[in-house]
């Protein structure tokens, strides 16, 4: 599951990324609102987190705009447990959901769900191509119906490539998506991360779901009856 995370208090913002990473989460932070306003209206996420403090746009501004420009995504405030009236103004503006300072991470990844299953359905978070099935909530993959035991990492990636059948993602996309912008670009870590994807999918389908472009990167399989 995909989501932004706009935060300035860095201990917050290292502290609430590592958790939501090990709970599977890929996240896309920034620390001030200008650029988070722009990373919600050039990308799709599956949620967004605002603190409603931030340098550049504020919480609330962001949020605003982002309803005036159509964008549905589920939005949960940051907020301080004192500030009633943010919260107010922003559940009126659109806000899903909000969770006071101090707050546990785990408290907060449940929050993500349960916003993200209010928007979307829980029919629209399984991701079905082919023999293969994705669930984003229960983080259960199969193939011809036999449970594939996939890594964190390994699921993340997969689920990137489902969801746009058909569509090549160079191994820079795919390495600051999944692994995050500050990491190695000369790192082979892609390739490996999907050889292990297919040693586990192959076996029980030969059809080659996850196709390598030589030269660019790798994309999704569309089966045979889908334009």
């Amino acid at each position: 599951m995909n989501v932004l995370f706009v935060e300035d208090e860095a201990k917050i913002a290292n502290f609430v990324r590592a958790g939501l990473k090990e709970q599977g989460f890929v996240v896309d932070y920034c620390d001030n609102g200008d650029d988070g306003y722009l990373r919600a209206m050039d990308n799709e996420y599956d949620a967004i987190i605002l603190d409603i403090m931030v340098p550049g746009k504020d919480g609330l501004s962001i949020l605003k705009q982002l309803r005036r420009e159509g964008r549905n995504a589920p939005v949960i405030l940051l907020t301080a447990r004192n500030e009633l009236d943010d919260r107010l103004a922003g559940l009126n503006l659109g806000a899903d959901d909000y969770i006071a300072k101090p707050f546990f991470v785990e408290e907060l990844a449940a929050r993500i769900h349960a916003v993200v299953r209010r928007s979307v359905g829980d029919r629209q978070n399984l991701l079905a191509v082919g023999s293969i099935k994705l669930d984003r909530i229960t983080r259960e993959v199969t193939c011809n119906q036999r449970v594939i035991e996939l890594t964190s990492r390994e699921f993340n990636l997969l689920e990137y490539l489902m969801r746009s059948p058909g569509r090549v993602f160079t191994r820079t996309q795919i390495l600051e998506h999944i692994w995050g912008y500050d990491f190695n670009p000369n790192t082979n870590v892609v390739d490996v991360c999907i050889q292990r994807i297919r040693k586990k999918i192959d076996p029980i389908d030969e059809t080659n779901w996850i196709e390598s472009i030589r030269g660019v990167g790798y994309r999704f399989r569309k089966p045979d009856n889908q334009s």
